[in-house]
């Protein structure tokens, strides 16, 4: 029984020997196309139901077959997802490994929370991922002092909305200062006739994100010095109320975006000032009426100039307690390449790197005075358009508050002056934690 079981030990190392020989006779060059860096190794991804997921799912098997990765690419609505990722975070689930995110709205709570994984290391020295080619506000949304907490994958910047034919019929420029689109919206108000001067939303947390292109624009902040009641801030949130006030339509302090732009695609608003990623919407002639007759333009200048936001709308990141950070991070890195951007971008989704704008296709299905003010609101943007705390949808209750109380006819710089002392109590809080 020794001498067979010696036998069987022998030619066990035989076959092994051989095998190894074989293996080592193959050049370098054809072991690495005949072997995947990641065979077998799945990955499960949130992702929110959008053009860019539906971009980017298009192009998975091409991913899978070069990697060897298997992605279970999960498609969730806005409100699910966030619901989703709270609940698998909270348990310390390890999945998802990768999923989207609003670094805008989430960044520092996940970062504080650490579900996030930093992600410097794994860009370091990556020469080919070309870190660089991002636009610097889209990066600074996505970063907590030296951290990169995620990549981001496109962006939105606030834009003008405007009727061609009713400033051509008026004998009106297109408004470049605020003084100019309040007046235009004046001249154009005919509730009588339900056209109304100007439309946005209304709705006190969601009005915030617009808001905030008006504050910039006068020289106001939302979390430095006195914050947002000093005189520049509480001009911004006077004009923003008084185009509500004076020239919205009835109801507009239940109005969001859809809403809103719904509303000014029917036809019934002269101006209508919001992210450019809604402009689909105008697109849709089975939709709206006025498709052939709306333009757009720079946001308007305020005392301050014209500096309107320009934020990381949506971005990738890892789960901190992912097995598999760094499949998770070969697909990011694929997903937030130049060819997957420029690809998105050309179905209409603005993409963070600079390189797509600059591209031969740079435009893609975007009209071309949207192209060319997007590109410049790049360039002057702001890149945050909410405060920077960890508890964003309280802190966006307490500043909308301001319009609010602002529109229905009360004291503007008293409405601020209570937000400011509510808002620093928020971030004394998160201070002490």
């Amino acid at each position: 029984m020794e001498f067979i079981r010696r036998r069987r030990l022998s030619a066990s190392l035989t076959i092994a020997l051989m095998i190894l020989a074989t293996a080592c006779a193959v050049p370098r060059e054809e072991q690495s196309m005949t072997s995947l860096p990641y065979a077998e190794m799945k990955l499960t991804v949130y992702a929110l139901t959008h053009p860019w997921s539906d971009t980017i799912k298009s192009s998975l098997p091409s991913f899978e077959a070069t990697t060897g990765i298997k992605v279970d690419f999960k498609l969730i609505t806005e409100e699910q997802l966030a619901y989703k990722l709270a609940v698998q975070f909270l348990a310390g689930s390890e999945t998802p490994d990768v999923f989207m995110y609003r670094p805008y709205m989430d960044k520092r709570s996940f970062h504080d929370s650490g579900w996030t994984t930093p992600l410097d290391p794994y860009i370091a020295g990556d020469e080919e991922f070309d870190f660089a080619d991002f636009d610097r506000a889209s990066m600074e949304a996505v970063t907590i002092g030296q951290h990169v907490t995620s990549i981001p994958i496109f962006t939105d910047q606030q834009v003008l909305y405007y009727r061609k034919d009713l400033l051509k019929s008026h004998g009106l420029a297109v408004p470049q200062t605020m003084d100019e689109l309040l007046d235009a919206a004046r001249q154009l108000h005919d509730p009588g006739n339900e056209l109304y001067g100007f439309v946005a939303r209304g709705q006190r947390n969601a009005l915030v994100t617009p808001v905030s292109s008006f504050v910039f624009s006068q020289g106001g902040e939302f979390m430095t010095g006195r914050q947002v009641n000093t005189p520049e801030a509480v001009k911004g949130f006077h004009i923003y109320a008084t185009l509500l006030r004076e020239y919205g339509p009835p109801g507009v302090l239940s109005m969001s975006w859809p809403q809103a732009s719904e509303l000014f695609l029917q036809g019934k608003a002269a101006f209508f000032s919001d992210t450019s990623s809604i402009y689909n919407y105008s697109t849709r002639r089975d939709k709206s009426p006025i498709d052939q007759h709306i333009g757009f333009a720079l946001f308007p200048a305020g005392d301050a100039g014209a500096r309107p936001y320009n934020v990381t709308s949506w971005a990738l990141a890892i789960n901190s307690k992912s097995l598999n950070k760094a499949a998770a991070w070969e697909f990011i890195r694929w997903a937030s390449s130049k060819e997957s951007i420029l690809k998105a971008h050309g179905n209409g989704v603005p993409g963070p790197r600079n390189s797509v704008w600059a591209h031969k296709d740079g435009m893609g299905s975007f009209p071309q005075d949207l192209a060319q003010v997007i590109q410049r609101t790049r360039e002057i943007g702001i890149s945050r358009n909410v405060p920077d705390v960890t508890d964003v949808a309280e802190a966006r209750d307490v500043i909308g508050s301001i319009v609010v109380k602002a529109v229905l006819g009360e004291d503007i710089q008293a409405a601020a002056d209570q937000a400011n002392a509510e808002l620093q109590a928020i971030i004394d809080r998160e201070l002490s934690r």
